[in-house]
């Protein structure tokens, strides 16, 4: 049994610390947040009472993927009855499509289902959780740096550093910090190399709003939750308790269309949709919140074929973060715990230099090739939103790009495409796995390489400015 530290309680740091509770590891979660969380079954207070400063999106829209689900279901099933427990919303998101798109249910179909609610909620379950399995959760302790064995080369990391100036020992510490982590300056500050890391903004900016539903029920899903048109993508995500949220997702460059974070403007462009209005026809329990400024972040603990300091690793979005409107974060982070729990039911935290060296190597090799995918869909449609404000047609000589839109075009017409597609989206298949199907190229390609580029019915570029003028 070995004495962790987790930084950070947030989704990924109590999802690992559970993890690695479960395995009889003693974990300590140390989170500078100081507000305690509230009781979970009370989920006005864990909505409006709830403070959680050091997380800018706590009350921006979340929806949990059915990976997610998936990963919760086979490690750790007592959330899930907890949160169901909440008033949380059981969905499955094909079946939440137009049956003349999906089709008759088929067995198997239970692969789609997923149970989600809003961060707060989300949060407040898992802390519930975490603690009932064993797991320390200190409130109110902000960690300032690494404390270290005195090596100058390669360091090895045994705690970490508060702000009044105390040291917490470990045999492990793993920073779930999230976005804001100061892992890298930390590292360096106690004699490390730098990470190898790779920092760009994500491009997007996101305008989204809380709604409460008149009836206890949640507005019909007419399409995918995340679905594209010119200019802009709009998401539809259910939550808890006859909540729900709708973002509309802009280029960060896109200067015409900032309007949207006023609320006429932002509802008249929605009004434009078809397939999203009757969303937003309901009490608002929130402004139009902007995000922005979202970087996409990978980080690496292994340079030139060496760690930078051993004893530490980082999970989540401390490892790599991306674009939120696809949702895979969350994802991402269970699936790299559980690379964590693995490796270290075969590797000692005193064998240091070979549990950085292969959790590093098990995290490239799973959860890296998900992140680049990830950042391939996110340049093309950048891309392809820059086209569309300049008027012009986008065009790549990467073929991949639409083939994945004739792939959503030849869903609305084919229910096997559809559940293709929505695999895809859901985050439980990858376009390879979908795609290597027999036969399934050829249908893609006749059904919907002629679509328009933007098949469902939504405004023009020049709808949309007309509309939030």
């Amino acid at each position: 049994m070995a004495r962790i530290l987790v930084l950070g309680a947030g989704l990924a740091g109590l999802g690992t610390a559970m993890l690695l509770a479960r395995d009889r590891h003693e974990v300590i979660v140390v989170e500078r947040d100081s507000a305690g969380p509230p009781p979970p079954a009370d989920t006005d207070a864990a909505w409006s009472g709830w403070q959680r400063r050091g997380v800018n999106q706590f009350r921006l829209p979340h929806f949990m993927l059915p990976r997610w689900w998936q990963e919760m279901r086979e490690e750790l099933p007592e959330v899930g009855g907890a949160l169901q427990a909440v008033g949380s919303c059981q969905v499955n998101v094909l079946e939440m499509l137009p049956v003349e798109r999906r089709g008759p249910l088929r067995p198997g179909d239970e692969r789609f289902d997923t149970v989600t609610a809003r961060r707060p909620v989300l949060e407040a379950v898992l802390s519930a959780a975490a603690e009932a399995a064993g797991v320390t959760i200190r409130r109110g302790i902000a960690v300032t740096g690494l404390t270290t064995d005195g090596r100058t080369r390669i360091p090895r990391v045994t705690g970490v550093l508060t702000a009044d100036g105390t040291a917490i020992p470990a045999d492990l510490v793993v920073d779930c910090g999230g976005r804001r982590s100061a892992l890298g300056s930390w590292l360096q500050a106690a004699g490390a190399r730098a990470p190898v890391e790779e920092r760009s903004d994500s491009g997007f900016v996101y305008y989204g709003r809380h709604f409460r539903s008149r009836t206890g029920e949640q507005p019909a899903a007419l399409t995918n939750l995340l679905h594209q048109y010119d200019s802009l993508s709009a998401i539809t995500l259910p939550g808890d308790n006859g909540t729900w949220s709708v973002v509309l997702a802009t280029a960060s460059r896109d200067k015409a269309l900032r309007g949207l974070r006023e609320p006429a403007r932002w509802h008249a462009a929605v009004a434009r949709y078809p397939l999203v209005a009757h969303w937003a026809d309901a009490e608002p329990i929130t402004g139009v919140d902007v995000m922005a400024g979202i970087e996409d972040r990978y980080r690496r603990l292994v340079a030139d074929g060496e760690p930078v300091a051993t004893g530490v690793v980082a999970v989540g979005d401390a490892w790599a973060s991306t674009n939120p409107s696809v949702g895979r974060g969350a994802s991402m982070a269970m699936i790299q715990a559980g690379l964590l729990r693995d490796l270290l039911r075969e590797t000692e935290p005193a064998d240091h230099d070979k549990l950085a060296r292969r959790f590093d190597e098990a995290s490239t090799r799973v959860v890296e090739p998900l992140y680049r995918a990830t950042l391939w869909g996110d340049r093309h449609r950048l891309a392809e939103m820059a086209a569309d404000a300049a008027g012009t047609a986008y065009r790549t000589e990467d073929p991949r790009w639409p083939v994945s839109k004739a792939l959503f075009a030849a869903g609305l017409a084919d229910p096997d495409l559809a559940r293709g597609y929505t695999s895809i989206a859901a985050f439980i298949a990858t376009p390879d796995e979908v795609l290597g199907g027999a036969g399934v190229i050829d249908r893609v390609l006749a059904l919907g390489m002629s679509a328009p580029q933007y098949p469902l019915p939504g405004a023009t570029r020049g709808e949309l400015l007309a509309a939030i003028a």
